[in-house]
């Protein structure tokens, strides 16, 4: 859908029709993420996160690799071309999510005799029916791919409204613009606390199911705290830091490109917030409380689309 409907979606939706070719290109990874979701989250259900992060990291190193070498190859051939370059530079991320696939199927092969021994021989191995075992998963799954999916909603929706607010008062190139400082060096900048959060975040939800199924509320108690402090010890500096040394900051990172220090102040402020709100989440599922962290994302999303800023016309005359 995403391949055959990129021109829709970059020119009808997005208005940006600048973005066809890199939707295009990143249309193939969403099967290799999908698979590789489920694998990882297999592993880590099992607390061997040693598997996760292996191919995480090998998936980091063919992006950056891959990036530089199709970009480019790509700036040669196409003439400087950034619409085909940053599509370039999206099919590196496309076959660096194959890599960290390629690197999961193969760590699950070598060892799947292991692993099957290891389960028969434990106390409660059972056989149940396909039946059985679908209805379990989708229990578990469908509030979190609920959550799932409202989380990755909620960071679309900007890419639905920033230029199409924008739109009214300034020209579209400035438009789409302004949206990259948003989008790009902003949003990277306030995501990469998250990513150092979420290990604790995804390390709590098998934790606190085992302690549970052992009825164990210390070790939930004091995984849940720990967890909390850790995010808060994070998430403070980095919201703090952010906020106060915003201009420094893209003064290092974009020398050449450093504004949106303003916008990058404002942001930071949501750090603490959604460092918090990932570890409560994955403590609320390693609980079983599967449907609170959807309806929260629901709540969050249903407020970032609805209280917009009217900045028509009439509205600016009014005040």
């Amino acid at each position: 859908m995403l391949f055959f409907g990129a021109h829709m979606i970059a020119n009808s939706w997005l208005q940006i029709p600048e973005a066809e070719m890199t939707l295009v290109a990143l249309s193939p990874a969403i099967f290799f993420v999908a698979i590789s979701s489920v694998m990882r989250g297999y592993f880590n259900g099992r607390q061997n996160i040693k598997a996760t992060a292996r191919s995480q990291t090998l998936e980091q190193v063919f992006k950056t690799s891959l990036t530089i070498i199709l970009v480019e190859i790509i700036a040669i051939i196409s003439n400087v071309s950034t619409q085909w370059m940053a599509g370039g530079a999206t099919l590196a991320t496309t076959l660096a999510t194959m890599a960290g696939f390629g690197y999961l199927y193969l760590y699950y092969k070598t060892r799947s005799k292991e692993i099957a021994n290891e389960i028969k021989s434990t106390v409660n191995y059972k056989y149940e029916r396909v039946k059985t075992i679908i209805k379990k998963i989708l229990l578990v799954s469908i509030p979190i791919a609920l959550t799932a999916i409202m989380s990755s909603l909620n960071k679309n929706i900007d890419s639905f409204t920033v230029v199409r607010s924008l739109k009214q008062f300034m020209p579209e190139d400035m438009a789409i613009s302004q949206y990259g400082i948003l989008g790009g060096k902003v949003d990277m900048l306030t995501s990469l606390p998250l990513s150092i959060n979420v290990a604790f975040a995804t390390a709590l939800v098998p934790a606190i199911s085992a302690a549970k199924a052992k009825k164990d509320k210390n070790t939930i108690t004091e995984k849940t705290s720990f967890s909390l402090l850790t995010s808060m010890l994070i998430g403070l500096p980095c919201t703090i830091g952010m906020c106060i040394f915003s201009g420094p900051i893209l003064n290092l990172l974009f020398p050449n490109a450093s504004d949106g220090a303003i916008v990058l102040q404002i942001s930071s402020l949501t750090i603490i917030f959604t460092i918090l709100d990932q570890t409560i989440n994955g403590a609320l599922q390693g609980y079983g409380k599967l449907k609170i962290p959807a309806i929260s994302l629901g709540i969050r999303c249903s407020c970032k689309t609805n209280f917009k800023p009217d900045f028509s016309t009439d509205s600016r005359n009014r005040s």
